[in-house]
């Protein structure tokens, strides 16, 4: 795996939206190979990481013990962990890693060949159980919805019509029934399984759950003043942080059906760091293409009460 596999998207972004200090306490909720942890650390604040991949457990061996722990849950488990307002910042680098990625092994790549795993954990159905085991209805539901796939339902028909003759258990097997389904590649710039993986993915994963639960538990355990940070990579994460962060700061009347709400005139729970989501420069794109599709939505805790919660 290559150094550049793990430069952290948006890092000098989201420290300064941060601002860590010495004697703070700061989670890293998607600790991953730590590169956010590492810069936070930097400043002299204190880290906890939350994961819930077992494998990144080694990129911890060298942290200080005093000021860093690793915990291996979900990160919308953190008020588990915390005490209600008892945190001074949460950053969610949201989605799949590119170390992730490059380890064949985990089945997450359509562009080399693995188990069909796509877990993030090594607990739960994995991505072959859903696409051997799944109706029509739903597989081409979850590549349309979790995938942005328009030709869902033609694709799951070709899944379902192969499966009939062995199941699927590799990765490239799939992505190569996919491409026929698509009529091959065409000299497309975007691999054709490139939108049905990253639905099968969200949906192992059951990945947007876990992004609103983790912004509710936020809201939970950050101080006033407590700051939030939030990295998405496509579209689907970044509307349900922007319309989250928006309605929590007064800015819109609508919301999650899945997410805590709040009675008219409720006071804002959250003041907005920037009014628009800070992409990557020039300069980090030059060395770290991974960032090309990602934002950063900030926002600071105010004195009120948790959305949805007694006053």
């Amino acid at each position: 795996m290559s150094e550049a596999a793990h430069i952290s998207v948006l890092l000098a972004e989201v420290v300064e939206a941060l601002a860590p200090r010495p004697g703070e306490t700061m989670i890293d909720g998607t600790f991953g190979a730590g590169g956010y942890t590492r810069a936070i650390l930097a400043t002299g604040a204190s880290v906890v990481g939350f994961d819930r991949d077992p494998t990144v457990r080694r990129f911890a061996e060298d942290l200080p013990a005093d000021r860093f722990r690793l915990i291996q849950d979900r990160f919308s488990q953190m008020a588990e962990h915390f005490a209600p307002q008892s945190v001074d910042g949460v950053v969610l680098d949201i989605g799949v890693s590119s170390m992730q990625l490059d380890e064949a092994e985990r089945g997450f790549s359509f562009m080399r060949d693995g188990p069909l795993d796509m877990r993030m954990s090594d607990t739960g159905p994995t991505a072959a159980d859903l696409v051997n085991e799944l109706d029509h209805t739903e597989l081409a539901r979850i590549l349309y919805v979790y995938g942005e796939e328009h030709a869902s339902r033609r694709i799951a028909s070709f899944i379902v019509r192969r499966r009939e003759e062995r199941p699927f258990e590799r990765t490239l097997d799939l992505a190569h029934v996919i491409e026929r389904a698509l009529g091959g590649r065409k000299g497309a710039k975007v691999h054709p399984a490139t939108r049905s993986f990253q639905g099968l993915r969200i949906a192992v994963n059951e990945e947007l759950a876990e992004l609103e639960a983790g912004l509710a538990a936020a809201e939970r355990i950050l101080k006033p003043g407590g700051r939030l940070a939030v990295v998405t990579f496509h579209s689907l994460e970044d509307r349900i942080v922007k319309t989250y962060l928006a309605e929590r700061a007064g800015r819109t009347p609508g919301g999650s059906r899945h997410l805590p709400q709040a009675p008219a005139g409720a006071p804002s729970s959250y003041e907005l760091i920037a009014n628009k989501a800070i992409a990557p420069g020039e300069a980090e794109l030059a060395v770290n293409p991974r960032a090309r599709s990602s934002k950063l939505r900030a926002a600071i805790r105010t004195t009120a009460p948790v959305w949805g919660a007694p006053a």
